[in-house]
């Protein structure tokens, strides 16, 4: 009979919900790698849009036994409608919750995605260091030549702190869940020990480049002073020459 049918419907619904609960709600999921945590975003997507896509069937099930019970006795009245209201509880509790994990897991996912550009960011920062640590190494030139690289590699060492910060943090956010803990440890890891090594380098650097600096500047001051006296002795001589005066009238300026 009628009852009969719709407490089938009332059943088939109960059971669809308590397996989309057990398979997607239940159990403990584990995000090691990338691709796992992006199959389980898909998978809860696909979840969330197969239960909205049952509200149709909800509906029907709550016209169709409001129908039965406005015409039936009402002995058949209560178990039904009691039935219904636990269907409905449930449908809107697993949607709720449906909706609630497939938020955070979007997160989560961004989260991620927001971690690896900083790193990127933050990594092609680290390879302009290391380029411009390359190109001072050995290198010549005058004072202000070598002041150049100095003022050039110090502008470079002026990198905003944020993306460090924003990685730490993004990385603590996504460790604490123990999301992909092992690869961003391993990826923290690498980064810090980069970041210190050439950090520490720009400092050795700097100071052998003021060395440098200074080094020039002394050796331009005494080719100055050499170029003034051979300037003040090249006059002195052609006033000799000028006056013919003999060289072994002046044994010091002959010297």
């Amino acid at each position: 009979d009628k009852t009969v049918s719709l407490r089938k419907d009332l059943s088939e619904m109960h059971e669809w919900i308590t397996q989309a609960e057990e398979e997607y709600l239940e159990r403990d999921f584990e995000y090691k790698t990338p691709d796992e945590l992006q199959k389980a975003v898909e998978e809860l997507k696909r979840a969330k849009e197969e239960a909205m896509q049952k509200e149709v069937k909800v509906k029907l099930i709550t016209d169709s036994v409001n129908n039965f019970i406005a015409k039936a006795p009402p002995a058949a009245h209560e178990a039904l409608k009691k039935e219904l209201d636990v269907l409905i509880t449930s449908y809107q509790r697993l949607c709720s919750r449906l909706n609630g994990k497939c938020k955070t897991l979007e997160e989560v996912w961004s989260c991620w995605r927001e971690l690896l550009s900083y790193l990127d960011a933050e990594n092609k920062w680290l390879n302009e260091i290391e380029l411009k640590l390359k190109a001072t190494e050995n290198i010549q030139g005058g004072a202000e030549e070598i002041s150049e690289s100095l003022d050039s590699l110090e502008r470079l060492m002026r990198h905003p702190e944020d993306n460090r910060n924003q990685i730490q943090e993004l990385a603590q956010t996504l460790t604490d869940g123990g999301i992909l803990d092992e690869l961003i440890n391993e990826k923290l890891e690498k980064f810090n020990a980069r970041w210190e090594e050439l950090q520490q380098e720009a400092v050795r650097r700097q100071k052998s480049l003021e060395q440098s600096i200074q080094s020039a500047q002394e050796t331009d001051k005494t080719l100055r002073l050499i170029q003034e006296s051979l300037g003040v002795i090249d006059k002195q001589l052609a006033a000799y020459i000028a006056d013919r005066v003999d060289a072994a009238q002046v044994p010091q300026e002959a010297q």
